[in-house]
C-alpha cells in the first residue's frame, strides 16, 4: 500500500492513462484498486502460433515507443505471470470486431472474439497513453473497459483521380483510419481527369488517360497551369497496399466510375464514346457530358475486362461502380444507344426515363457479372433512378433521401450525405486565411450530429442502414498535408458517428477528449485543423 501511494504521488496526472478516448468506449468501469505500472519490464503476450495477434503486439509495442518511448518486447509467452500485456481470443465475447480490456496491478488483458476486437482494443490503450516520449512508467489505473461499434460499415474516401496522391500518403491515409476505428478505405481511382489504376489489357488507360494537359486555376477560370499533370498506381503497388490495409483491419473497396465521369478511359479509347470523339483527359473540374457508350457492346467488354483485373487486385467484397453525374446528352441522340433501348423494350416514363433505364441495365448487368464471380456492388444513390438488383448498395451522397429509398426498396445503404460527410468542403465560415476549396462549411459540430439512421424508418428499414462515410474528393486538394488538414479532426467527429450509439453521444464531452487525441496528431505530425 506505501508502495502504491509512493508510486500514485510521485507522478502528475499527465503520465497517467486516461481511457476516455476518440471514439469513446461504451463502458469504462474504473475500479479504484492499485493501478499497472507501464514501464519498461513490461512484455507484450500473444498465443504462440497465432500471426494475427503477433501483428498486433507489434503494432501495441510500436505505438507505445512512439507514444512514452518505452521499448516493451514481444513474446508467445510469458515464464512471469505478472508485467505483461497479454493479447487473447475470447470466443465468448459478442461482436466480431467487440473487445474488452481488464487492467489490474498485475497485468493488463486485451481480448477480444477476433483479432479485429483486439486491434481496436490496442487501439483504446494506444490514444489513452499520455504522450511524453522519455517517461520511466507510466500510471494505467485498473479497470474493465467492453466496447463494440454501432455500424459494421465504417469508412472514409479519397479521390486521387482529381490529384494523385503517392503511395506512402495512401498508406498513411489508411494509418489514420485505424487510429479512428474504421475498416473501410473507399479509393476514387479514376475519373474525368485521370484514370489512376494499371490495367494490363488496356495500357493506353495509363499511357493516356492518367495525365491531363493542364489544370485549371481556380474554380474553373479561363486560365490553366500550362503544366502536363498525371500519375498511376501499377497492380504491384495497388496490391502493395491492399495488404497494409489489411494488416490493419482495413477492406479496401476499389471504385471505377461508369458510366459518366469516363473522359480518362475515354480519350485512351474513344471508341467506347458515343461520338467516337476525339476526347481528352478534362483539366477542368465539373460534369461532362461525354460518357461511356451503353449501346456499344465493346464497352461491356471492356468494362468486364476492367473488373477482371480489379477483381484480382482486390479482394473485397464490394465493388463500386460509381454511377453518379451521367448526363444522358449524348445517349439521346446516339443511334447505338436508341437501338439498345428499342431492342430490350426499354419505356421511359414520368418517375423515369428510357436512358435512366439504360443506365440501370448497364449497372445491372455488370452487377450481375460481378456476383457470378462472387463480388456484389455499390453504386451512388443516383443508381436508384434506374431498375438495379436488390443486391447492390446504395451509397446515400445527395441528402438522407437515397439512403432511406434505397432501405424502403430492400437495399442495403450506405450514408454519406454531402451535409455532414464531405470533407473538401470548408471546416468555418472565416474562409479569408483558408485555403482555396470547392467551397462548402461543414464544422466539426455539424458532422458529429449527425443521425444516419432516420426516424422516419420502420425497424426492419433501419436494419438495412449499415454504415457511414466520409469522402474527400480532391480538386482542390493539391498535396498530401492539405488532404491531412481537411480530414482532421472531422475524421474524428465522424469516428464517433460510426462508432457510438447516437444517445450516447456529448459533443461537448467530445471536444473535452478530443484534445487528448490533437496530441496523437502532433505526435505523428499530422496537419489539422484549429478553430480561430
Amino acid at each position: 500500500m506505501i508502495v502504491s501511494i509512493c508510486v500514485s504521488s510521485a507522478y502528475a496526472d499527465d503520465v497517467k492513462a486516461d481511457y476516455r478516448v476518440v471514439p469513446l468506449p461504451e463502458n469504462i468501469k474504473i475500479l479504484g484498486n492499485k493501478p499497472f505500472i507501464l514501464d519498461a519490464s513490461a512484455n507484450i503476450v500473444y498465443a504462440n502460433g497465432d500471426s494475427l495477434l503477433q501483428r498486433n503486439a507489434t503494432f501495441l509495442a510500436e505505438y507505445v515507443k512512439k507514444s512514452v518511448g518505452l521499448s516493451l518486447v514481444v513474446k508467445s509467452h510469458s515464464a512471469n505471470s505478472d508485467r505483461n500485456i497479454f493479447l487473447r481470443i475470447d470466443r465468448k465475447i459478442i461482436g466480431d470486431e467487440a473487445y474488452k480490456i481488464e487492467i489490474n496491478q498485475h497485468n493488463i488483458i486485451v481480448s477480444g472474439k477476433t483479432a479485429n476486437g483486439v486491434f481496436y482494443g490496442i487501439q483504446t490503450l494506444r490514444k489513452s497513453l499520455p504522450i511524453i516520449q522519455h517517461a520511466e512508467n507510466v500510471i494505467m489505473p485498473a479497470a474493465v473497459i467492453t466496447d463494440s461499434p454501432r455500424f459494421a460499415y465504417r469508412g472514409m474516401m479519397l479521390d486521387v483521380a482529381r490529384h494523385f496522391f503517392p503511395v506512402d500518403f495512401v498508406k498513411e491515409y489508411i494509418d489514420l483510419l485505424a487510429l479512428h476505428n474504421m475498416n473501410t478505405f473507399h479509393w476514387h481511382l479514376t475519373d474525368d481527369q485521370g484514370w489512376r489504376i494499371e490495367i494490363k489489357k488496356y495500357p493506353l488507360l495509363t499511357k493516356i488517360g492518367s495525365i491531363r494537359k493542364h489544370t485549371t486555376l481556380g474554380r474553373n477560370s479561363s486560365l490553366d497551369d500550362e503544366t502536363p499533370y498525371g500519375g498511376f498506381y501499377t497492380q504491384q503497388q495497388a496490391r502493395e497496399i491492399v495488404e497494409y490495409a489489411k494488416e490493419r483491419y482495413i477492406t479496401v473497396i476499389p471504385e471505377i466510375d461508369m458510366p459518366g465521369h469516363m473522359l480518362g478511359a475515354l480519350a485512351a479509347y474513344p471508341e467506347l464514346g458515343c461520338t467516337g470523339g476525339p476526347y481528352q483527359v478534362s483539366g477542368n473540374w465539373g460534369v461532362f457530358d461525354d460518357i461511356l457508350c451503353a449501346g456499344n457492346e465493346k464497352t461491356y467488354q471492356f468494362i468486364q475486362d476492367v473488373m477482371d483485373e480489379l477483381m484480382d487486385i482486390f479482394p473485397s467484397k464490394y465493388i463500386h461502380l460509381g454511377g453518379d453525374e451521367a448526363p444522358k446528352t449524348r445517349w439521346t441522340t446516339c443511334e447505338k444507344c436508341q437501338g439498345l433501348i428499342k431492342s430490350l423494350g426499354i419505356k421511359g416514363d414520368k418517375e423515369c426515363t428510357a436512358e435512366n433505364r439504360l443506365q440501370g441495365y448497364l449497372v445491372s448487368r455488370i452487377e450481375k457479372y460481378l456476383n457470378q464471380k462472387g463480388r456484389k456492388i455499390i453504386g451512388w444513390d443516383e443508381i436508384l433512378e434506374g431498375d438495379v438488383q436488390k443486391s447492390a448498395t446504395i451509397m446515400s451522397w445527395r441528402g438522407v433521401e437515397g439512403g432511406i429509398k434505397a432501405s424502403r426498396l430492400g437495399h442495403d445503404a450506405i450514408m454519406t450525405p454531402v451535409s455532414y460527410c464531405y470533407f473538401d468542403y470548408y471546416q468555418t465560415d472565416k474562409t479569408w486565411n483558408e485555403p482555396l476549396l470547392i467551397g462548402g462549411n461543414l464544422n466539426i459540430e455539424k458532422t458529429y450530429s449527425y443521425q444516419p439512421v432516420p426516424d422516419s424508418l420502420t425497424a426492419a428499414e433501419k436494419k438495412h442502414i449499415i454504415g457511414v462515410q466520409g469522402n474527400l474528393w480532391t480538386e482542390y486538394i493539391v498535396c498530401p498535408s492539405l488532404a491531412e488538414y481537411q480530414v482532421l479532426p472531422r475524421m474524428a467527429a465522424l469516428s464517433e458517428v460510426q462508432w457510438m450509439q447516437y444517445d450516447k453521444k456529448n459533443y461537448a464531452d467530445f471536444r473535452k477528449r478530443l484534445e487528448r487525441l490533437l496530441q496523437v496528431y502532433k505526435l505523428y505530425g499530422y496537419k489539422y485543423f484549429v478553430e480561430k
